[in-house]
C-alpha cells in the first residue's frame, strides 16, 4: 500500500495524541507518581490570606521587626526589645519544602526576649519559617526562607 503526505500526516497526528493520552493516564492513575498539595490543609489557609496581609503589614510598620540568627546551639529567633516578651502569643512553623516530615511547629512561650530552636530539630538545607505572632491584640506575620 502507498502511503500519501495526508495519511501520513494523520498519522503522525493520532500517533502524538496516542503518545500524550498515554502519559496524561500513566501520571494520574500510577500511584508512584506523588500529587499532594503544599499543605494538607490548602483551601482553609487561602480563606486565611488577607489577615495574613494585614499582619503582615502591621509587622513592617514596627521600629524593631523579628531577627533571626545562628548560632552553635540553634536558630535564634529574636523578638523587639521594646515589646514585653511576656505578652506575646502564637507560634513558629518551620516547613521544609523538600520534605513535609520535618516539618514542625513550636508554640510561643518567652522567658527572654529570644526563642531558640534546637540545633537537632534542623537539618541541613532550605527551610522556610512564618512566625504569627499577637501582641496586645494585634496580629503579627513574619515569613523568611533560610538555608541552615
Amino acid at each position: 500500500m502507498k502511503l500519501n503526505w495526508g495519511t501520513g500526516i494523520v498519522l503522525v497526528i493520532v500517533g502524538f495524541i496516542g503518545f500524550i493520552m498515554y502519559f496524561v493516564i500513566t501520571m494520574s492513575t500510577d500511584k508512584k507518581y506523588n500529587h499532594d498539595l503544599v499543605t494538607e490543609k490548602y483551601y482553609q489557609k487561602e480563606l486565611e490570606f488577607q489577615n495574613n496581609i494585614e499582619a503582615a503589614q502591621n509587622a513592617k510598620q514596627l521600629k524593631n521587626n523579628i531577627t533571626i540568627k545562628k548560632s552553635e546551639e540553634g536558630l535564634i529567633i529574636n523578638f523587639p526589645k521594646d515589646f514585653d516578651y511576656q505578652k506575646i502569643k502564637g507560634k513558629v512553623f518551620l516547613y521544609r519544602p523538600s520534605n513535609k516530615q520535618l516539618d514542625f511547629e513550636l508554640p510561643l512561650s518567652l522567658s527572654n526576649t529570644y526563642l531558640l530552636v534546637p540545633e537537632k530539630r534542623l537539618l541541613g538545607g532550605r527551610w522556610n519559617i512564618t512566625i504569627n505572632w499577637e501582641y496586645e491584640g494585634k496580629d503579627y506575620l513574619f515569613k523568611e526562607e533560610l538555608i541552615y
